[in-house]
């Protein structure tokens, strides 16, 4: 049998569906397997059963309903969305495996655009019109798990879950405990991945090595840098037309993002930690955070940050680096993929590399990372078939990680994006990605690729085809080589000790959910300001208007809620 949950827990779906978040909904990224007919070809895990129930009972988790049931849900779907001539969100490779596996015939109950989602979810929850099975964000789970309007999943769960995604939510405790109310499992825990989102410094590595310029292992190796891209002409154009550092308005995206920036200087935007007392406190509003804007201003005064930034979101910013006019950006694992394949693609002589997050200090900087669970897959209270939850995410697992993998179908093809029909594509948890990096370069370091799962075996394969002259498998070997997204990503996991945790993982609490939005549009505003040239003593004042606005009280709520961790 195939390696199952052991590295199992962001595949290349869940991967592609973070570029896709962080992109302003256009994907960039060039992944895609070569792929043949969405024919269902291999079986899945089924000689394995699951557990015995309470009663004895044992169980098929992939077995097939006959006659076939019918389940209702929701789905949402932007411009990366598209579909072979003839094929449809009602007609798929997702919904064919569903339907031929367990015999369940999904039925869309309505389908919107990814940013109207909630909005929909919120006026069907009103009025009372649930789907079967539907992804909710964390404040109408809980919504509706005070209600009492949702299914209790913890019997069908013991009786049903494969042995491999039951492995998955029991390696996600935490994961698991934001899904459960009561004692009661009310939701498929989404994918509990400390490391996959802790962010990186991406540094062209060719405009090093021409201006004669160290790896940057400190902040003031970053700041150097930043000016040198800035002043030295890097491109060889004879114009002052390069930049040392990317940023746009949405400062928080994952490309470019200026998380890793404050983490240099110890500060942890956006999530909670604990202070000196050991009481939770919101890392946003810390001194530190200040101290790091108050460099950003500098560089931008200074023209290494372009003076555009406020009114360009990731898409548009990213243009720069594609066309070759900047450097270094704070971001993410799968950044090789998007932007950054676009510069390679148009100069293949330039070379990007990931490296950890550097230190203002002496004192070992920590990349952070938010267990923000804010997506539930539900099902709604009442419904005849609790337990088919179960078995689609069986079925969505073991394609994905299992014995079922066939990324040909399942994954992408001509630009063509399968994953995206897939659902309960957040779910699962494990050493993630981390583990396929490992297993890869095993496999190089060995010439022995047999034990890699179909998954592994199609990013290693590119890599080989990089390597034998292939561009275009340039950002899959940085997202997975020798070098790499998660090499780097592999050190924090394998220290433990480069990773500051956000230490909320509830439900929001009561004022979180009423003012979060304008609690986080302030911070977003403030700090934009700030950079873009504000006075210093405006970070003040937002640290009093965010306690006055609702910060005060939802510390309260949250340190009350850790007291009872």
């Amino acid at each position: 049998m195939k390696r199952t949950a052991k590295y199992f827990g962001m595949s290349l779906a869940v991967l592609m569906m973070f570029m896709t978040a962080a992109c302003g909904n256009e994907s960039k990224g060039s992944n895609a397997q070569e792929s043949s007919s969405p024919a269902a070809t291999a079986s899945p895990q089924a000689s394995t059963a699951a557990p015995e129930s309470a009663s004895t009972e044992t169980v098929d988790p992939f077995g097939k309903y006959d006659p076939p049931i019918k389940v209702s849900v929701t789905r949402n779907t932007d411009s990366t969305y598209k579909f072979k001539e003839g094929e449809s969100f009602d007609k798929n490779a997702w919904n064919t495996a569903y339907a031929e596996r367990l015999g369940i015939q999904i039925a869309n109950k309505w389908i919107v655009q990814s940013d109207q989602y909630d909005q929909k979810m919120n006026a069907s929850i009103a009025a009372g019109d649930l789907p079967d099975v539907f992804r909710v964000n964390a404040v109408q789970f809980k919504q509706l798990a005070d209600a009492g309007q949702l299914e209790d999943l913890t019997e069908v769960y013991e009786k049903y879950a494969s042995p491999m995604g039951r492995e998955l939510i029991e390696n996600g405790q935490v994961a698991k405990a934001a899904s459960t109310v009561g004692g009661k499992l009310l939701a498929i825990p989404q994918s509990q991945d400390y490391f996959g989102g802790a962010p990186l410094l991406w540094v062209r590595t060719d405009w090093l090595a021409k201006l004669g310029l160290p790896e940057p292992s400190t902040m003031q190796d970053v700041f150097t840098i930043a000016e040198a891209f800035t002043k030295q002409d890097p491109d060889g154009n004879g114009k002052a037309d390069t930049l040392g550092l990317a940023l746009s308005k949405e400062l928080f995206s994952g490309y470019p993002d200026v998380t890793g920036f404050m983490n240099g200087f110890h500060a942890y935007p956006k999530i909670w930690i604990k202070d000196a007392s050991g009481k939770l406190v919101y890392g946003s509003i810390q001194p530190e955070v200040k101290a790091a804007l108050a460099k950003l201003q500098e560089m931008f005064n200074a023209g290494q940050i372009d003076k555009e930034f406020g009114v360009k979101d990731g898409s548009k910013a990213s243009e720069l680096e594609i066309n070759g006019k900047l450097g270094m950006h704070f971001g993410a694992m799968w950044n090789p993929l998007w932007p950054l394949q676009g510069n390679k693609d148009k100069e293949p002589q330039a070379d990007w590399k990931a490296y950890p997050i550097p230190s203002i200090d002496g004192n070992i900087a920590n990349a952070q990372s938010s267990l923000d669970y804010n997506q539930f897959w539900v099902v709604r209270k009442g419904y005849e078939h609790p337990e088919a939850v179960i078995k689609l995410y069986n079925l969505t697992v073991d394609i994905f990680g299992g014995d079922s993998q066939n990324p040909e179908i399942y994954h992408s093809k001509d630009g063509i994006e399968f994953h995206k029909y897939a659902l309960l594509t957040n779910t699962g948890t494990g050493e993630g990605l981390i583990g396929a990096q490992k297993h890869i370069k095993a496999a190089f370091e060995s010439g022995d690729a047999s034990k890699l799962t179909a998954e592994e075996k199609g990013y290693y394969d590119k890599i080989v085809a990089h390597q034998g002259g292939d561009n275009s498998g340039w950002g899959t070997d940085r997202v997975f080589g020798s070098e790499s997204a998660y090499s780097v990503i592999g050190q924090y996991y394998d220290q433990n000790r480069q990773l500051k945790v956000n230490e909320f993982i509830g439900a929001p609490t009561p004022t979180m959910g009423d003012r979060r939005a304008t609690l986080e549009k302030l911070e977003l505003e403030t700090f934009t300001k700030i950079i873009l040239g504000a006075s210093l003593d405006d970070f003040d004042t937002f640290v009093a208007d965010w306690k006055k606005l609702g910060g005060d009280q939802i510390t309260a709520e949250v340190n009350e809620w850790y007291a009872t961790k």
